[in-house]
């Protein structure tokens, strides 16, 4: 949640930071603001609601900032206060001469400010990061230095925060720290950028520094100091950035959301290339350190995530327990990290997260680690602070993923369980190689059929459109696709704010029945397999109360005319591969009944796309 953007240097600074919080709008935001050092003393400029007020608030002020080469900027997405120009950041000390942005929660706060009133400072915004303000320029006072200033107040602080500090005395410095929240130091000549995100920056420079937590950077023009929390001296090591800037663009699609629903195809082959060369052959994940001996000494697998990507979680215990016979746990990171972690070196923790710095995924990770488990993530970032944490790896190679509803990292993040579970059976020897073989034929036609749904889309967006001025929407299906149906309830949410809910399709009649009525479309995943003949009982039921029906199916049956309102027709896949090839439709009829009803599809309200705090 929300976007630092700094730079010093020698370039015009203030396109820098509007471009670069532009390019992390994605990430969710209700207000924005920049702080430039002008020739006499520093100007702050913010405004509510999107980046373009804040371009509109900047007009008229250009001979302020005109000369100016050092700058921060920021998008806020409100946790304390309300979403206002005062709560806004940058903020301020009460002389004005120290600013600052921050992401991330400052936990003790309550106590700073109680204790910096008593010392005379005077608050104006009700955030948790003026605190950090205040408390960075008493120390600034009473050493001199912003840097040794910074090191202090951090030992002061708790929780999490990425921060980004200038003050009126260094023309042309900024210092930046972090603590469990992403930051980046982009690598240029003669000039440095500070980020939440690579997006940020990736068009000016591919060459970046990560910082670790507690760690400090000095920026100046000419160079780039880097210090511990204790002050030592530590030496940065820049790495080369894997994304282009063409990334960023919609390539001629309306939104990025559609753009990434079609790349799909591409992800998965993308996501094989390197692991899986033929049917015959084993799984490659150089990355995974599980051998035989370890897999035989575990008890059990846990899986921590959130949101979409606990949906992913779910598939991949349905996978691995029926590949391989280990008995896996799924549970949601924000619970997960308030109860007793009861792990042990006999554990297998899986954490899933597209960002890698998801802060509830990212503390329960920790917490598993510090009790000896073995710990793999699955992540789109294999630069992340989750991928740092690892001992196992698993990168889905998914690119960069700009709109906030996760669609192409979802496909990615099951094609990893996919490879996982086919692995660790290869390693275990807990299935027959002619059913491995099969299994892997079909996982590498997979991107054909999810480009023949693309081919008909047209179709789909005909359904979608019957049931855009529905109030609400209910997703049903079992085994499998339960998790299936959860995601495109959640799809549709996100961004249409229609109130979607997914069912297992047996649950229906223990209470839920109850809502059916004329009005309410239930959609049911009536995909072939185990569950078929059970899930079209149900949808029976759901018509018999008068729902509104619609089916996803991989079925040919005629019959299924008269039960259904409408079909959407996939491809006829194995019942274990029929998350993948169903989530296409669902993804589909999200956007499509967003965009009907002309809602922000990539930046819907509320959300933000990595979330950084708990």
């Amino acid at each position: 949640m929300c976007g630092i953007v700094g730079y010093v240097g020698k370039k015009s600074v203030v396109d820098i930071l509007t471009d670069g919080l532009e390019q992390l709008e994605y990430r969710g935001y209700d207000s924005s603001g920049i702080a430039v050092m002008c020739k006499d003393d520093i100007k702050v400029y913010k405004a509510v609601g999107k980046l373009k007020n804040l371009r509109e608030e900047l007009k008229g002020h250009e001979n302020e900032f005109a000369s100016s080469t050092m700058g921060i900027g920021h998008i806020r997405w409100a946790t304390h206060g309300a979403p206002t120009v005062l709560n806004a950041h940058p903020h301020t000390c009460n002389c004005g001469n120290l600013v600052i942005v921050h992401n991330g929660i400052i936990e003790n706060y309550k106590e700073l400010k109680e204790n910096l009133i008593k010392l005379g400072c005077i608050f104006r915004s009700e955030t948790d990061t003026e605190v950090v303000a205040h408390l960075v320029a008493r120390k600034y006072s009473q050493c001199n230095d912003l840097t040794e200033a910074v090191r202090l107040a951090s030992k002061d602080i708790e929780g999490a925060y990425a921060l980004c500090v200038m003050h009126n005395d260094c023309k042309q410095k900024l210092v930046i720290t972090k603590r469990n929240a992403p930051l980046v130091v982009g690598v240029g000549l003669n000039e440095f950028y500070a980020a939440s995100d690579v997006p940020a920056i990736i068009k000016h420079t591919n060459k970046a520094v990560y910082l670790s937590d507690n760690q400090i950077a000095t920026l100046t023009p000419e160079k780039m100091e880097l210090i511990d929390g204790d002050g030592n001296k530590i030496e940065p090591k820049a790495e080369i950035l894997p994304w282009e800037p063409v990334a960023l663009s919609k390539m001629g699609y309306k939104h990025f959301m559609l753009k990434e629903i079609h790349e799909q195809p591409d992800v998965i082959r993308n996501i094989l290339v390197g692991r899986l060369h033929a049917p015959d052959e084993n799984v490659v994940l150089d990355e995974v350190k599980l051998t035989k001996e370890t897999l035989k000494n575990l008890n059990r697998i846990q899986i921590i995530a959130c949101g979409t990507s606990l949906h992913a979680a779910m598939i991949g215990k349905y996978l691995i327990e029926s590949f391989c016979g280990i008995a896996v746990d799924v549970e949601a990171s924000s619970e997960y990290i308030y109860r007793k972690t009861v792990t042990d070196e006999h554990t297998l923790v899986i954490g899933v997260s597209q960002s890698g710095e998801t802060a509830d995924t990212l503390t329960a990770i920790k917490q598993s680690k510090a009790k000896g488990s073995h710990i793999l993530i699955i992540t789109n970032r294999p630069d992340s602070a989750m991928a740092r944490e690892a001992d196992s790896l698993i990168p889905v190679s998914a690119g960069i993923e700009v709109s906030v509803a996760a669609t192409k990292s979802y496909v990615a993040q099951l094609m990893a369980f996919y490879l996982l579970a086919l692995y660790m059976a290869e390693i275990k020897e807990s299935m027959a190689v002619s059913d491995l073989t099969s299994l892997k034929a079909e996982l590498m036609i997979l991107p054909q059929k999810i480009e023949q749904i693309l081919a008909h889309k047209d179709d789909i967006q005909r359904v979608a459109k019957c049931y855009a001025n529905t109030k609400d929407f209910i997703y049903i299906a079992r085994g499998i696709n339960y998790p299936t149906a959860l995601e495109g309830a959640l799809k549709l949410k996100e961004i249409s704010y229609i109130n979607a809910t997914g069912y297992p399709a047996g649950e229906l009649k223990h209470g839920p029945i109850a809502m059916l009525d004329e009005t309410m479309p239930v959609l049911s995943i009536l995909m072939n397999g185990s569950v078929y003949e059970k899930l079209l009982s149900n949808s029976e039921e759901a018509k018999a109360r008068n729902a509104r029906m619609i089916a996803l199916t991989n079925s040919k049956d005629e019959k299924l005319n008269d039960l259904f309102e409408n079909i959407i027709r996939v491809p006829d896949v194995q019942e274990l591969f029929s998350p993948i090839i169903a989530m296409i439709p669902l993804q589909l009829i999200a956007y499509y009944i967003a965009e009907f009803l002309g809602k922000d599809v990539d930046q819907p309200r509320n959300l933000a796309k990595s979330v950084t705090v708990e």
